[in-house]
């Protein structure tokens, strides 16, 4: 079994609850939801990132850029038609011989911990489970794992229902992994959410205008 297992951050919504792409969000210590994602997996030791751009996709890249981390970008010009249209476009890019499966995040949800990542990781290599999942009192959090073998399913489940009937259909008890990080349950979607998740957190970050 290869032993690649690549990130995808979903980030090609509109934000239209939130009024501003998400990804350019203040958090703390002047990075921004984007780059502490991706300063957080490259502290669990992911090295091939991938984040997925949409609406917005030109802003966001450039104030990424600033920030000299390393990822790539793939721009899905279809992300109206859903978020597994994202996931797919991602797919795509990180599918190739020795990749054995995929961790995905949203970019809703920038403060896991590389801890939470890297027990997804372990876990999948302890479990074999084709999906693992953090779990916290009958929630699922992220990021999410998705074995390779599952690739296909993705590719074929209908657009409209999106990817969680197959990740339903995939999931077991070996995957789902009891984790206390509340910032892999911390989906941030309006600026209510942001103030009390962001602002109180760290304060001084300054709320979306």
């Amino acid at each position: 079994m290869g032993l690649v297992i690549p990130a995808i951050v979903l980030s090609a919504g509109r934000s239209s609850r939130m009024g501003k792409p998400k990804a350019t969000l203040p958090v703390g210590g002047g990075g921004t939801f984007l780059t502490r994602i991706v300063r957080t997996f490259l502290d669990a030791g992911v090295d091939d990132l991938i984040v997925v751009l949409g609406h917005d996709a030109d802003a966001i890249a450039a104030s990424f850029s600033e920030s000299g981390l390393p990822a790539r970008f793939v721009v899905n010009r279809e992300y109206d038609r859903g978020q597994l249209s994202s996931l797919l476009a991602g797919l795509n890019v990180i599918d190739r011989p020795g990749v054995s499966a995929a961790l995905v995040t949203l970019v809703d949800v920038p403060l896991v911990s590389a801890a939470t990542v890297s027990a997804v990781i372990d876990a999948y290599h302890r479990t074999d489970a084709p999906i693992v999942r953090p779990t916290s009192r009958g929630r699922h959090g992220h990021p999410l794992l998705i074995e390779r073998s599952i690739f296909a399913a993705l590719r074929s489940a209908e657009p409209t229902a999106g990817a969680k009937p197959i990740v339903r259909a995939y999931a077991s008890a070996i995957g789902d992994i009891p984790i206390e990080d509340e910032g892999a349950f911390t989906d941030i979607d309006t600026e209510d959410e942001y103030r009390a998740a962001i602002v109180a957190r760290f304060g001084g970050g300054g709320a979306p205008s």
